[in-house]
């Protein structure tokens, strides 16, 4: 019987994405994987081909598991909590960054380490053989929603890392204008705010699809897409998975961290430093139709 590895991973879904090497990597090694991660993130979980079960798990809260652990693994952060987090359902091994406040035996933390080569470094240092270009997931079966349409997402989850929505609708509008078909998406959450950029783009009203599209059927739409316009977000990881090309904003966090992995070039990066408003909206046109 397989050996089952517990990996924690209760994140977002640029998260999951940048993580898919480390979890393929535990598949080929011929594991069992149960992953601790929001239940949202279902999906694409399953379309990695690496997750045999998802565990409903929110951030670092109580992880439901019940029963032997013999194997941990911690592609959630660094510790000390969430090494505490694993270490308390009593694993026989737990594979993770060392941390002076846990006793765990394991290589030494990066802070400027690519999320990507990160936790494929944590795991060829406990013999796997993790690929980091491994990132490419299947699209989904069924019909591809908008395809062949310029997505523009204006959303994003951290505040520090959102360009200004008056921006996106100066580069939708200017897109519009040069002929290409034009689509805003987000969460249900965000749909005000694309119907905002929409509305000040001069776009028609069906063309805001936030909050109407799934993560499957976003999955599918980033596939069948010409280009996505975004922010430093989980969207843009899936650009990356599916190699549509992207423009991504960048700030705070610089992309040496979280951008697309080296030697892509249908993916452009913008970074000007630590506020993404020193991006201007002519250097956004000239990425997106250069």
């Amino acid at each position: 019987m397989a050996v089952t590895a517990l990996v924690l991973r209760a994140l977002g879904l640029g998260d999951l994405l940048t993580a898919v090497p480390a979890l393929r990597a535990l598949r080929r090694a011929g594991l069992r994987t149960v992953l601790a991660a929001p239940a949202w993130l279902g999906e694409v979980a399953a379309l990695t081909g690496a997750v045999d079960r998802l565990l409903p798990t929110a951030g670092l809260g109580r992880i439901a598991w019940r029963g032997p652990v013999e194997l941990a693994v911690n592609l959630h952060g660094k510790g000390p909590i969430s090494h505490e987090q694993l270490l308390a359902l009593g694993p026989r091994r737990l594979w993770a960054y060392a941390h002076p406040a846990v006793p765990v035996t394991g290589p030494g933390w990066d802070e400027d380490e690519h999320e990507v080569a990160r936790w494929c470094r944590l795991l060829a240092w406990y013999g796997l053989r993790p690929d980091p270009e491994d990132l490419a997931l299947p699209v989904p079966p069924g019909p591809r929603p908008a395809p062949g349409t310029v997505i523009v997402h204006p959303g994003g989850k951290d505040p520090a890392r959102r360009w200004p929505p008056e921006r996106f609708a100066a580069v939708a509008r200017e897109l519009r204008r040069r002929g290409h078909p034009v689509v805003v998406t987000g969460s249900a959450a965000e749909r005000p705010l694309a119907a905002q950029v929409a509305a000040t783009a001069g776009l028609p009203r069906d063309a805001v699809l936030a909050g109407r599209t799934p993560l499957r059927d976003l999955c599918a739409l980033v596939a069948g897409a010409r280009l996505l316009i975004a922010a430093d977000t989980g969207v843009a990881h899936l650009a990356t998975a599916y190699g549509t090309p992207s423009v991504v904003i960048f700030g705070p966090v610089p992309p040496s961290r979280w951008g697309p992995p080296p030697g892509r070039p249908r993916h452009r990066v913008l970074h000007r430093g630590p506020d993404p408003r020193a991006v201007t909206v002519e250097e956004v046109i000239a990425a997106a139709t250069g």
